[in-house]
């Protein structure tokens, strides 16, 4: 998770490159701004997408989220949490490339109790007393119930869009705090929701009564579970809870600790591992190529 251990093994990894948080968070913004650009074949794939701001109402209030997809055709959903510092532009980034690879993807403002997106411009402003400040209240708003009919209401809404194929499966993915948010969204609507995926996702494996962990037997969806290395060494029977529950439950599952920190996958966090990171992607997209 990104706690104060992650935080400091963070600026341990910015050390070892030269670098300071506030020259980090400069690079970040350029590099999003990069992967944006893209190469000449990224270019004629993005021009290919259109994309929106959405509101959708939900038992709780109306969500904002970011919803990209190919302009022609009709195509699976996918919705993507994104971490703990919000919707911002590395998670719009991100919606595109997925949007790009043939998806309808929803990418949605997790907070939107609390305030519309963005709330932090960077990954960076997390790590800030500021940042901190303004998202911990966020954090404590969403409840697992208010995850599920979170869940309800965005699958609805992709299934009346016209872009969204409904013929297949609905995908689900999320990042560090919403990572466990991918199996709650399985176990809330089974019979549309068939693929999910969590990335360096933090709290699957608790004692609780309703733990992420203990819903993948309610559930219809096939899974991949992306765990990081610093996170397996602090939990490292967390994988060995996920294998049995999802083999007892004849559930596919892949399971697998990468070679990178918490927060390896994100375009804008400190510890991003563009290696590994595609690694992690080439698997999301073989899960929800089976949608």
């Amino acid at each position: 998770m990104c706690d104060d251990l992650t935080a400091h093994e963070e600026d341990e990894a910015l050390a070892a490159n030269g670098l300071n948080r506030r020259q980090f968070a400069a690079i970040s913004a350029a590099g999003v701004l990069a992967a944006c650009a893209g190469s000449e074949s990224d270019a004629k794939a993005r021009a290919g997408l259109a994309e929106s701001t959405v509101s959708i109402t939900t038992a709780d209030g109306t969500a904002d989220a970011f919803f990209v997809r190919p302009v022609k055709g009709k195509h699976a959903a996918v919705i993507m949490w994104p971490d703990i510092a919000g919707l911002r532009p590395a998670y719009m980034e991100m919606g595109r490339q997925l949007a790009a690879a043939g998806f309808a993807v929803l990418v949605v403002n997790h907070y939107y109790r609390s305030a519309k997106a963005p709330i932090l411009a960077s990954m960076a402003e997390w790590r800030t007393p500021e940042g901190q400040a303004k998202l911990k209240p966020m954090i404590a708003a969403i409840t697992p119930q208010g995850v599920t009919t979170d869940t309800m209401a965005f699958t609805a809404w992709l299934d009346k869009q016209a872009a969204v194929n409904r013929q297949r499966g609905i995908g689900t993915i999320g990042y560090c705090m919403t990572g466990p948010y991918t199996v709650r969204a399985a176990a809330a609507v089974p019979r549309r929701i068939k693929a999910a995926a969590s990335c360096h996702g933090g709290g699957l494996v608790t004692q609780a009564p309703d733990s992420p962990h203990k819903l993948i037997a309610s559930t219809q969806a096939s899974y991949l579970f992306a765990i990081a290395r610093n996170d397996d060494t602090r939990a490292p029977g967390d994988k060995d809870a996920l294998k049995a529950v999802a083999a007892a439950a004849g559930r596919p599952a892949e399971i697998e600790v990468y070679n990178a920190d918490h927060g390896w996958c994100t375009l804008d966090a400190p510890t991003y591992d563009k290696g590994e990171a595609q690694r992690a992607w080439a698997r999301v997209l073989a899960l929800f190529g089976n949608l």
